[in-house]
């Protein structure tokens, strides 16, 4: 803990020894000393694309930069890869399923699964450091959820691939062959445990591409396969930009794409896919609302809002950028939410002490920015908290707006950065028409005591996901997925294993 910087006497509070003890005065704080994470990332100054089995150079010859959105340092130059390249790792992948893959036993593709989640945990920290320097998210995240959570996934299909003939009782299931996959930059490592493990489980092999500003756990990962023997072919990563990414999700072989991103790239799959017999799942934008009750434990429910939007600088899909306040306690809410983000620190996200990151990339900042002023200028009143912010890379001030209204684009459009918009409801009606009234359908959160309302309103919510006292928590065992504009399937539990395979 921060040591006390000022006290003061308190005549009303006397001490055991009869003198006035001191009142403390939560202003000011002594600064914490820098903590940053100290383990090496171990990385190259160039990454290959990784092509049945072995790192291999582009056919063109380019190569992009991976620029540290902390403070704009280069850190790698990373592969672009062409049509050409794209085609190879299909051809190899295609060459890896109908040779060894598609008709290894389950209990032998266990076993690679279960050797990666354990290299991944043997590797955890280097890891977590490349990860925050390449995407910018804090290493306390970095460190405690997402590569964690990464191999947890691996050991859950792992546990799931000889165990197939119970994915759908009463039927048989065969895997569907080559798979394409694009994932996106806000949870780079995750997103590729997410795709790749159920897929693999059920026996399919796999192309992917991971964004352009966040490819080098991607490629790090590669080097596990490497070590775990797994065969050439299986899995394949192209790297590059939404060239790379079209070519991916338009090519001949591959019986399904996935993806994860935008709901306009989303849209423009979907419609070149049209008319093709391409299996497809969708993981879109979201609109979360984080819904507040007059009953609900508030100091909880502001931790939970908190932990919703600014913990992870807003980079999530499911986050709760939208908060319904029931009326009664919307100023008390209010009043708490900025006292805690007072004490957010932002700043360099390889520091331990940092709360709120660094944004991914110089144009995501310029879309968070030009959000936040549409939101003043259309009204809303805006509180940033006073803090001094890096010289260097690309950060963005915990932003809350109160007095929105329905109608303000800072309610409806998806902003990705740490940038809440506060509205209230009257009834538990309104609550839910507000909380529907969006495009998206991905998450939401609900905070009371009551749980015939909890059950209620997981009902009537139109999300994939309903939290309850809680926010943004997560587990292999459980379904992810959204409805209306944030998508469709599932990824994780037996459900995402299901939009892995066909029933026969």
């Amino acid at each position: 803990m921060p040591t006390l910087a000022s006290e003061k006497k308190s005549p009303r509070a006397p001490g055991r020894s009869g003198r006035p003890a001191p009142e403390l005065i939560f202003g000011d704080l002594w600064e914490f000393d820098p903590a940053p994470e100290t383990a090496d990332p171990k990385l190259k100054a160039r990454y290959e694309l990784f092509i049945n089995g072995q790192f291999v150079a582009p056919k063109s010859g380019k190569y992009f930069d991976s620029i540290n959105p902390a403070n704009e340092q280069k850190l790698a130059e990373i592969a672009l890869a062409g049509p050409a390249d794209v085609d190879a790792a299909y051809q190899a992948a295609k060459a890896a399923y109908d040779g060894v893959w598609g008709k290894m036993p389950g209990r032998e593709r266990a076993k690679y699964l279960f050797r990666i989640a354990r290299l991944l945990q043997d590797r955890a920290r280097e890891f977590a450091v490349a990860e925050t320097l390449d995407g910018g998210k804090p290493i306390k995240e970095a460190r405690d959820f997402d590569v964690p959570m990464a191999a947890a996934h691996f050991f859950y299909h792992a546990g799931w691939a000889d165990k197939l003939d119970y994915v759908a009782p009463g039927r048989r299931v065969a895997p569907l062959g080559v798979v394409g996959q694009v994932i996106p930059w806000n949870f780079p490592l995750l997103m590729l445990a997410w795709k790749l493990a159920p897929a693999l489980a059920m026996g399919n092999t796999v192309v992917l591409k991971p964004a352009e500003t966040t490819s080098i756990t991607c490629l790090k990962l590669a080097e596990i396969f490497q070590d775990a023997g797994l065969p050439p072919g299986v899995v394949n990563f192209v790297t590059g930009a939404g060239e790379v990414g079209a070519a991916v999700m338009g090519h001949a072989i591959p019986a399904k794409i996935a993806f994860t991103g935008s709901t306009e790239v989303g849209k423009i799959i979907m419609r070149s896919l049209a008319g093709t017999d391409k299996k497809m799942t969708m993981e879109l934008g979201g609109k979360a609302a984080n819904i507040v009750f007059d009953d609900a434990p508030l100091d909880q429910a502001v931790e939970g809002i908190v932990n919703g939007i600014f913990f992870n600088q807003g980079h999530v899909c499911c986050a709760g950028s939208r908060l319904l306040v029931h009326e009664p306690v919307a100023d008390l809410v209010l009043a708490k939410l900025k006292n805690r983000i007072k004490v957010l620190r932002v700043g360099d996200p390889i520091d331990k002490n940092t709360v709120v990151g660094a944004i991914n990339s110089k144009e995501q900042l310029g879309k968070i920015t030009a959000m936040v002023a549409s939101g003043v200028k259309e009204g809303a009143e805006m509180y940033q908290p006073p803090c001094k912010l890096p010289t260097k890379g690309f950060y963005f001030r915990p932003t809350l707006f109160s007095g929105v209204s329905m109608s303000h684009r800072i309610a409806r459009e998806e902003i990705f950065g740490p940038v809440l918009s506060i509205l209230t409801f009257r009834t538990v009606d309104e609550a839910v028409e507000k909380a529907n009234n969006t495009a998206y359908g991905l998450s939401a959160g609900v905070w009371t005591d009551k749980g015939s309302r909890i059950l209620k309103m997981s009902t009537e919510l139109k999300a994939g996901v309903v939290w309850a006292n809680t926010y943004n928590k997560f587990d292999p065992t459980s379904p992810f997925g959204g409805y209306k504009e944030s998508g469709f399937g599932r990824e994780g539990g037996r459900q995402g294993l299901l939009d892995y395979c066909k029933l026969v």
